[in-house]
């Protein structure tokens, strides 16, 4: 069993890359693809490495509802939006964004769940909202005046995708709160949620036309296993295990330190280069979340699985954040 602070430090800087990574796939095949030759060779892995384990695979449809939820929400809505969006975007402002599910977290648990809000809460939203301005300004600006003259104004489609993308993750990872209530094996219930999300898809690509072809790069498909095995297998596994021990509003601690990495990324393999405003827009957004972040969670029972063979024993309920 690993500790959580290994967890931790694995979905960074596996998290931290997989915005660049998604880079790759951009332009051999539409986004809908790619996700699907992901997640489904994602949710493959998982379901073989859950027989080699001796699981039973099948599990009762009141977690399997949970699971159908959070695979649209995080693996279906997120992931297009996210793949999409980066044709618009540089991946680095698409990692800024993600940061602020550190924000969406706690609204989406007073939302579903009653937890209340912090005064805090409400003023790091403020101050990432005044980050984001900054962040976006220029090429808002630019943007704007080039739908004014006719054009398409493609980065302002881009920029409302990768709102969307965070805010539909954000919505998965409650989903992941109440899978957990009733089964604990992390592995199973991901395999699940990443089919259940590969088939909303594939649904999708389906119904609007979308050629299926494979790739000749090599580039792609290199993209393609590191996304598959280390950004859904591995960092997806860390990151709900995090969940359920530290909770989700402790676990998005992730999204502090991905974009910083993301950023990095891109400067030296995107050629971008941030201005002083972008710099001052991204230090505010992160200083937003780190704010929030300080504040205490509150206190959060700890779902029990109700009578299911199927499930891990929980060997770390005395670790703390």
């Amino acid at each position: 069993m690993f500790s959580s602070p290994a967890l931790f430090s694995a979905a960074c800087l596996i998290w931290g890359s997989t915005f660049w990574a998604i880079t790759l796939q951009l332009g051999h095949v539409a986004p809908a693809v790619s996700i699907i030759y992901r997640f489904g060779l994602a949710a493959t892995v998982l379901f073989g490495w859950c027989l080699v384990r001796g699981d039973k695979l099948l599990l009762p449809w009141k977690v399997q509802r949970w699971m159908m939820a959070q695979g649209f929400a995080t693996f279906a809505v997120s992931y297009l939006c996210t793949y999409t969006s980066e044709e618009h975007l540089i991946s680095a402002l698409v990692a800024v964004l993600f940061a602020l599910m550190v924000i969406w977290t706690p609204i989406c648990s007073r939302i579903m769940f009653g937890t209340p809000l912090t005064w805090r809460t409400w003023g790091a939203a403020l101050v990432a909202i005044i980050g984001v301005t900054m962040l976006f300004y220029d090429s808002i600006h630019a943007s704007w005046k080039e739908i004014i003259a006719g054009g398409a104004g493609h980065f302002l489609l881009g920029l409302a995708l990768a709102l969307t993308a965070t805010i539909a993750g954000t919505v998965g990872n409650m989903m992941v709160v109440k899978v957990r209530e009733h089964s604990s094996n992390v592995l199973l219930t991901m395999a699940w949620a990443m089919l259940w999300g590969t088939l909303c898809v594939t649904v999708f690509a389906l119904a609007t036309g979308v050629q299926f072809t494979l790739p000749a790069s090599a580039s792609y498909w290199g993209g393609l296993v590191y996304l598959s095995l280390a950004g859904s297998v591995i960092a997806f596994a860390a990151y709900f295990t995090l969940i359920h021990r530290w909770g989700a509003q402790k676990a998005v601690y992730i999204g502090v330190v991905t974009p910083v990495i993301s950023v990095l990324l891109s400067i030296q393999l995107e050629n971008y280069r941030p201005g002083i405003v972008e710099w001052l827009g991204m230090v505010l957004c992160l200083s937003s979340v780190a704010w929030v972040l300080k504040s205490p969670a509150p206190a959060v029972k700890k779902p029990q699985p109700e009578n299911n063979p199927i499930h891990e024993p929980d060997h770390t309920s005395s670790r703390t954040a």
